[in-house]
């Protein structure tokens, strides 16, 4: 290994430690890392901001994607819709627990794959703890529910979760693609997750019928504080979603499609752009943008190669072998990392082993990454990293977000309690996932 790549590997391996310690604020970390890899000259400042054949730099349509769709959503938000979908849910369920779980775990995963998880999560969490709060029951067990079901959710589409979106635009993968592979696999963990909750939280929890009755008495119509916005949300929304399963056919990224969304919406209401922009998760967009500069470098000085050369030693040419390590490892380590994290350099990684199994392909880029012994590891990427990250408080931005909803409720997630709900729900979850893969890529 050169100096240069030396340096990278410590400067890289530092950051991930503050970030998984929590000692450091992950985004303070990434963009220390970042920084410090440009101004040390380990990345050219040219490559990581506009990458190259070879390297990925920052990835500007994750990067906007994100911002169109975070946009979006919080507008979304602001109309009172979210609240609406959670005390319906409540209401429709009589006011009986197990069944007020299921229907906010279902609306949550449905409005997370549409819009995006952390967001959604954001705008449910404080609803599900009036709720709960109603009923005099302990919150907790609702939140980690209504968290899990959200990344199961976010799974299932292109838009749902920030690594799909990573993966969706290293990958040259399109909203349909993910529709058609991730969708199914989402559908049946969420119905799984649902009967694990039933066998474990529906015996524990109990409401009397005076307690039932005055959540019956709630008024979700209420919640709506904004009309004729929400009908202007909602129509953006179809078509912004409309774009995406055809913007194949249009010949316009997803990230033009959302930006063109959110712009929309910001002609149609009065309020000003910082408004609009409030619920956009800034720390989120400039941590990835602090990842990918780091992997730019790692790539640059030769170390993701290095670490290519492992893994193809490591599955000796046996796809079985090789498919289940990527997504057993990503689901293992998105949860001591997070996801997030774990996607940027597994991208890299992606990249370098298409060119050195195929570089008879390295003209046309990609044919390379599409070639049909990549295409399961894709998606052993995805399906690891979305529902490895349900399985600690560390493993996706929406977790970290219901711990910080609920500390400031009186309600705090403790790092053990969360693993008792997460840890059996990802195994099941990626034991799930093998199983699909291998019938639908590997048999």
């Amino acid at each position: 290994m050169t100096t240069g790549g030396i340096i990278a590997t410590v400067i890289f391996v530092a950051t991930y430690l503050l970030i998984a310690s929590e000692k450091v604020h992950k985004t303070k970390a990434a963009l220390a890392g970042a920084v410090a890899m440009l101004l040390v000259r380990i990345v050219d400042q040219h490559v990581a901001f506009h990458g190259t054949e070879t390297i990925l730099g920052i990835d500007w349509n994750t990067v906007f994607l994100l911002i169109g769709m975070m946009t979006i959503a919080s507008t979304t938000g602001r109309t009172g819709a979210f609240q609406w979908v959670a005390i319906k849910a409540a209401k429709l369920a009589g006011g009986r627990p197990y069944w007020i779980i299921v229907l906010l775990a279902v609306g949550t995963a449905v409005l997370s794959a549409g819009l995006d998880n952390a967001t959604t999560v954001v705008l449910m969490a404080p609803v599900t703890i009036l709720i709960c709060e109603a009923l005099a029951v302990d919150p907790v067990p609702f939140l980690i529910c209504v968290v899990l079901s959200s990344n199961i959710g976010g799974t299932a589409t292109l838009i749902g979760d920030p690594p799909n979106i990573m993966i969706g635009s290293a990958a040259h993968f399109s909203f349909v693609d993910f529709l058609k592979i991730d969708t199914p696999i989402a559908i049946a963990v969420l119905i799984a997750f649902l009967i694990v909750v039933w066998g474990f939280l529906r015996p524990r929890i109990k409401v009397d019928d005076e307690r039932r009755q005055r959540l019956m008495e709630f008024d979700e119509s209420r919640a709506i504080t904004d009309p004729v916005l929400l009908r202007k949300c909602v129509i953006v929304g179809l078509l912004t979603l409309g774009g995406f399963c055809v913007h194949d056919l249009i010949h316009l990224e997803p990230a033009t499609i959302a930006l063109a969304g959110a712009v929309v919406l910001m002609l149609l209401q009065k309020n000003n752009v910082e408004e609009a922009f409030h619920g956009v998760e800034w720390s989120t967009i400039f941590f990835i943008i602090g990842l990918f500069i780091m992997v730019a470098a790692l790539t640059q000085t030769g170390v993701i190669t290095l670490l290519t050369d492992q893994l193809v030693k490591v599955a000796a040419s046996n796809w079985f072998i090789m498919t289940m390590a990527v997504l057993v490892l990503s689901a293992f380590i998105s949860g001591l990392i997070g996801n997030i994290a774990l996607v940027a350099a597994m991208n890299a990684i992606m990249w370098q082993l298409a060119a050195r199994l195929h570089p008879d392909l390295q003209a046309t880029p990609i044919a390379m990454i599409h070639a049909p012994d990549m295409i399961p590891l894709w998606w052993a990427l995805s399906i690891g990293s979305c529902f490895g990250g349900n399985s600690t408080l560390l493993g996706t931005a929406a977790n970290v977000a219901v711990a910080g909803i609920a500390e400031r409720s009186g309600y705090p997630i403790t790092f053990g309690r969360f693993l008792k709900y997460g840890i059996p729900i990802t195994l099941m979850s990626v034991a799930m996932g093998g199983v699909y893969l291998w019938i639908l890529f590997l048999r």
